[in-house]
């Protein structure tokens, strides 16, 4: 599962992008900071169940703080992107092609509209974000028929056989792009072009499908960045109107960087994605003037910096992934003397079945039973399993 970080040069995408990640990706409010898609980790909290066995994990990855879990999730940077993206402009072949490979986009937008459409800087207020909105959208749209354009004699050749053959010719062929047969079905009969011929469909309902194919493939959330500025309050409000199906989520991701480099530097404690801080060191006026003004303008407004839910919401509300812990019923130790090491993401609906390819490809092949450690029971290859399970694969040698 990757997270896309997408949105218009010098929205903010690389400081939000460092802030998730505590990556040193360049910074600076021009145009094309970013040449190359930047990937890096970054985590989602969840309960651990450590405190339900009455122990306390040791993660071979991440950590966990007061039974708080915190999860690697990949995180890709791509390069800011500029209208006319999906005919090359400012590299835009490029970069769209490196969201391809994300399972959903955090678009980062500059709520306090003091960046014009090609990112530059202006007067703040004196541009509208819910433009940005519109136009990442249409970039997208369009990149996405044109490469349903490209493909389309060869989904013509398959579009008399049968429903199932077209299904799965267009999700192979669209398979760059996030596409499978499940989301292809899906489109076909929102959009009632299930039983229609593909030489019948007009140019309209091949937009519509790119349209439509995009908001399922490439789900996205808005990042409402510098929510701490005057400006932006009217605007986030504006935009939760235009956009009252969106996700809209205010944040600042040099508010979440500044905190975690005083953390990082022992002048604070403070763990990403709370409330509140504690100074550990005498600072300097400035830098009890900085901390103070993000305590009064973000964390006490927002009860947190955004970032964390930003990626929270990603991960758990829109893709619904749930974390699964690999566990024994006679311990829950592995062989150096780890507790709870181990913690995976899993799509919704994941099986006992889907769990043990998770962890390695011979015990799925090998599967033999798996067992529900918190009440000791039983359950088959097909058992679908819920978030914070703990489950115990039997494989044959």
């Amino acid at each position: 599962m990757i997270v896309g970080i997408v949105g218009k040069p010098s929205s903010g995408k690389s400081t939000l992008f460092n802030a998730a990640t505590m990556q040193d990706v360049p910074m600076a409010a021009y145009p094309f900071t970013t040449i190359e898609a930047n990937k890096a980790v970054g985590f989602v909290r969840v309960e651990c169940v450590d405190k339900e066995f009455n122990v306390q994990c040791n993660p071979r990855s991440g950590f966990c703080h007061n039974h708080i879990r915190y999860v690697s999730i990949e995180i890709i940077d791509v390069a800011g992107l500029v209208p006319g993206a999906h005919e090359g402009k400012g590299m835009g072949n490029q970069f769209l092609s490196d969201l391809s490979r994300a399972d959903i986009l955090i678009h980062v937008v500059d709520a306090s509209g003091s960046t014009n459409e090609k990112g530059e800087a202006i007067s703040a207020g004196s541009y509208d974000p819910s433009k940005d909105v519109e136009f990442l959208e249409e970039e997208i749209d369009l990149w996405f028929f044109g490469i349903l354009e490209k493909n389309w004699p060869k989904f013509a050749r398959t579009a008399f056989e049968s429903k199932a053959k077209l299904v799965s010719s267009m999700a192979q062929n669209l398979s760059g792009i996030g596409a499978t047969e499940d989301i292809i079905d899906h489109v076909l009969l929102e959009l009632s072009l299930t039983d229609k011929k593909l030489a019948l469909w007009t140019e309209d309902e091949k937009r519509a499908f790119a349209k439509k194919f995009r908001e399922k493939s490439k789900p996205t959330i808005i990042a409402a960045n510098k929510a701490d500025m005057p400006q932006s309050k009217p605007n986030i409000e504006a935009l939760s109107k235009k956009f009252p199906g969106k996700i809209i989520i205010p944040c600042s991701g040099i508010a979440e960087l500044t905190l975690k480099r005083a953390a990082k530097d022992g002048a604070i404690d403070y763990v990403q994605g709370e409330a509140d801080f504690k100074i550990l060191k005498e600072l300097s006026e400035k830098q009890n003037l900085g901390l103070e003004y993000i305590r009064t303008n973000v964390l006490q407004k927002f009860n947190s910096s955004g970032v964390q839910q930003v990626l929270e919401t990603a991960v758990f509300d829109v893709l619904k992934y749930i974390a699964v812990f690999p566990g024994g019923t006679k311990g829950l130790v592995d062989s150096q003397g780890r507790t709870l090491p181990d913690v995976f993401l899993m799509p919704p609906k994941s099986t006992a079945l889907d769990f043990a390819y998770k962890l390695h490809t011979d015990f799925g092949k090998n599967f033999i039973k798996a067992i529900n450690v918190k009440n000791r029971q039983l359950i088959g290859k097909e058992h679908e399993l819920k978030n914070r399970d703990v489950v115990e694969i039997v494989h044959s040698a």
